[in-house]
């Protein structure tokens, strides 16, 4: 029986997650905001069919809402130095933003000076303007262009980089299917002597065929030894699929050698469909510990 004064990591697990909200989903945001943790991690995506204007309109709202706004910036859709100056300097200003997501983003060729996240770290622009913390990709498994070596050149050096420049590294994932994949991804990067926070990207429930459809989308690997991991028959494109499987494996797996981990929750199927399943997720996992505590 487990007992009362130490909650397991499937309890812990969905402590202090993150939600990925588009501007356009801001109102979906707003209706569920008071059964959201007080002071949660909002991620607003870079999206390439809306502006600077819209993107600090999210970021406002979120912080009205009481949560901490992180922006994206995708290196190679900014047009121009001048333009990301303004609008990190807008969103501190008007906003309090104090963390940003960096990425490279998806456009082969740069639309400005910018060709990857790093050259965005290395403006100086981030530390000027009062960022305190700087998310990074990790990537668990295959990148389309850079070899494992190569991944973990890059995340040390970008690493290294931000923590040089007095702030503080978060490493995100895109969202996976694989547990145990994930679980020997965290080990080794912990080996390899990077302690940071790492926040290990979920879907949200949604539709089998959406989940399909967003993973050949994000280059997320789906073959189908790894949709039967998660709990998903191949053959099955109807209905919805949660996560349980997924979350379950991961806090089963987690140990103190795999540093602080927490959630970062894209909600394919809808804002509100995530939250309910993390309540529900969170009433699961809690029961036992309250049932130990009633016997004790």
């Amino acid at each position: 029986m487990i007992s009362p004064n130490k909650p397991s990591l499937a309890s812990n697990i969905t402590d202090a997650y993150s939600l990925e909200v588009s501007t356009k989903s801001i109102p979906a945001l707003t209706a569920v905001a008071h059964r959201l943790p007080p002071a949660s991690t909002i991620s607003i995506p870079y999206l390439p069919n809306e502006d600077d204007d819209a993107r600090l309109a999210a970021l406002i709202a979120v912080r009205e809402l009481g949560f901490e706004p992180m922006p994206h910036l995708s290196a190679r859709r900014i047009a121009s130095r001048v333009e990301f100056d303004l609008f990190v300097r807008r969103a501190v200003a008007e906003a309090g933003v104090e963390r940003c997501f960096v990425i490279a983003g998806d456009p082969s060729t740069p639309k400005g000076p910018f060709s990857d996240s790093s050259a965005l770290i290395e403006t100086g622009v981030f530390e000027r303007s009062g960022i305190k913390v700087i998310g990074i990709g990790g990537h668990p498994e295959n990148h389309s262009v850079m070899s494992a070596a190569d991944r973990w050149n890059v995340l040390e050096r970008k690493c290294r980089n931000i923590d040089e420049r007095g702030m503080n590294p978060l490493i995100i994932t895109q969202f996976a299917f694989d547990a145990d994949a994930l679980l020997t991804w965290l080990k080794t990067l912990r080996e390899r002597g990077i302690g940071y926070p790492v926040r290990v990207g979920v879907s949200g429930p949604a539709g089998v065929a959406v989940l399909a459809r967003y993973a050949a989308l994000c280059g997320v690997s789906a073959c189908a030894s790894m949709w039967s991991k998660y709990g998903i028959s191949i053959g099955k494109l109807l209905g919805m699929a949660g996560p349980d499987l997924f979350v379950d494996r991961l806090a089963a797996g987690l140990t103190e050698v795999h540093g602080k981990v927490s959630l970062h929750f894209f909600p394919f199927g809808g804002i509100a469909q995530s939250v309910k399943w993390i309540e529900q997720y969170r009433s699961r996992t809690e029961r036992p510990i309250l049932m130990s505590a009633a016997k004790s």
